[in-house]
């Protein structure tokens, strides 16, 4: 078997740019998966676990209502292309399927679409944000 080692790159790469631990990849048969060490943590460091769950915790205004989450993991982008309109505002009324925003990976834009009908409550990203698989994208009312 050879070793593709620009593709091993890419996906050194995309750890880096993207803040991941972890990245599998397959194609057929071959399959590459590369990681980063994880840090440990001090069992007697506890402000340095608690503190990321409670980022993690929302109000009770972003968690209510319909979620669009992310398909893939990427870099969102509110708008086509730089400077052009955004795909979607907040107070805006949008159709099921409808595309909210486009997340890239690897060079590939993907639209995402609206899962269901409603208004933009809330955008949690912002453009050029990195993202990760099932992020909550937008919130419908």
């Amino acid at each position: 078997m050879k070793i593709d080692k620009k593709l091993i790159k890419e996906l050194v790469d995309n750890l880096k740019e993207f803040d991941l631990t972890e990245l599998e990849y397959q194609d057929g048969q071959k399959k590459i998966k590369v990681s980063k060490a994880s840090k440990s943590i001090e069992v007697g460091k506890t402000s340095s676990v608690v503190s990321p769950i409670k980022s993690v915790l929302k109000s009770s205004d972003e968690s209510d209502g319909i979620r669009v989450k992310s398909p893939i993991i990427g870099t969102a982008y509110l708008s086509p292309e730089p400077g052009a309109k955004k795909f979607v505002e907040v107070g805006d009324k949008i159709k099921k399927g409808q595309t909210v925003m486009i997340v890239e990976a690897m060079k590939t834009m993907n639209h995402v679409p609206s899962t269901a009908d409603g208004e933009i409550k809330k955008i949690l990203i912002e453009d050029g944000q990195p993202v990760e698989f099932g992020q909550t994208l937008v919130l419908l009312k």
